[in-house]
């Protein structure tokens, strides 16, 4: 069983080496959260979780329990909830730069709250960040995709810090552990960031299904559908068959297909399950940056040409409309 320790913190801490922003829902650290602890235990340096918001005691919970995190930090100011990157970068960057603090790595998820605080602490930090790392070559050398995922850089930071964003599918999450004594600090001081930004509301869409950014399963249409009663019709039923997320191409998304949190692209959510089914999509670059490292590809449209086919392990050259309903029906 775990042990599990309460501290405060006040600025004089001992010495640590990786510090990751870990985001949570539920309760429970998100999976893109378990794929930066992986990454960090790469890294080969002692690991601190840092969780922020008012459920920041549940989530701390849970990750104190995970394989790799040696400590776990939590500040639950309300102020936090929505992890806004104009308050949330100024205490990372207190923490960073306290006393007796020896952090050499920051990550955090490539999410969408990892892409709006990176930059942000870059440039509180005067640093160049590392965004979407896919690879975990040595403690500064690391590798990411550029131009789209057409091709792979490898860089080696010469930083004081490393501040770095990770890809969760390129790194599978890591699991809990047991017999790990971890200690969970709270800060106890607050950062004032005299930000004008305010969260005002949000709407999330519920679903059974599964999510979308940890599926290991996922159908996603594009603007093959035509409109979205077909997108529904067809998408929906073969999703249900094979307990699957449902995604969409940026086109699909754009014509009001379906909401624009199913996105799967170099502008939306980038994903590697275990089945991807792709129907009525054509392939655009964007779209094969966010799927290509899927296991298994399938893909199915009527243009025989479609650069889809170019990735797609299965193709079938056909109309949609009556390929789709089979496939239902079979399974």
């Amino acid at each position: 069983m775990s042990i599990v320790a309460r501290r405060f913190f006040s600025g004089t801490r001992v010495k640590l080496d990786t510090l990751a922003l870990l985001e949570g829902t539920n309760g429970k650290p998100t999976p893109a959260s378990l794929s930066t602890i992986a990454a960090a235990i790469e890294i080969g340096k002692p690991i601190t979780a840092l969780i922020l918001g008012s459920n920041a005691d549940s989530i701390a919970a849970e990750v104190a329990k995970t394989k790799g995190v040696d400590n776990v930090l939590i500040s639950k100011d309300s102020k936090y909830d929505h992890l806004l990157a104009e308050e949330v970068t100024p205490l990372i960057k207190q923490i960073i730069q306290g006393d007796g603090s020896n952090y050499t790595h920051f990550l955090t998820p490539n999410s969408s709250v990892g892409k709006s605080v990176l930059p942000r602490l870059g440039a509180l930090l005067d640093v160049q960040p590392i965004s979407e790392v896919i690879k975990v070559i040595d403690v500064d050398t690391f590798m990411r995709p550029i131009y789209a995922g057409n091709a792979l850089a490898t860089v080696k930071s010469k930083d004081s810090i490393i501040l770095a964003s990770i890809r969760a599918s390129a790194f599978a999450p890591i699991e809990e552990t047991t017999g790990q004594a971890v200690t969970i600090e709270e800060v106890s001081q607050s950062s004032e960031s005299g930000s004008r930004t305010e969260f005002v509301s949000e709407e999330l869409i519920s679903s059974e299904r599964p999510e979308l950014g940890s599926a290991t399963r996922v159908v996603a249409g594009g603007r093959g559908l035509k409109n979205k009663e077909t997108f529904e019709k067809l998408i929906e039923p073969l999703a249900s068959k094979l307990n699957a997320a449902i995604g969409a191409s940026r086109a699909a998304v754009d014509s009001g297909f379906c909401d624009n949190s199913l996105q799967v692209g170099q502008t939306g959510k980038i994903v590697a399950p275990d089945l991807y089914i792709a129907v009525g999509i054509s392939g655009a670059i964007q779209h094969l940056a966010g799927m290509k490292d899927a296991k298994t590809i399938v893909a199915i449209n009527k243009d025989s040409e479609a650069a889809i086919f170019n990735v797609a392990d299965v193709g079938l050259v056909g109309d949609l409309n009556e390929i789709v309903p089979e496939l239902i029906e079979k399974l």
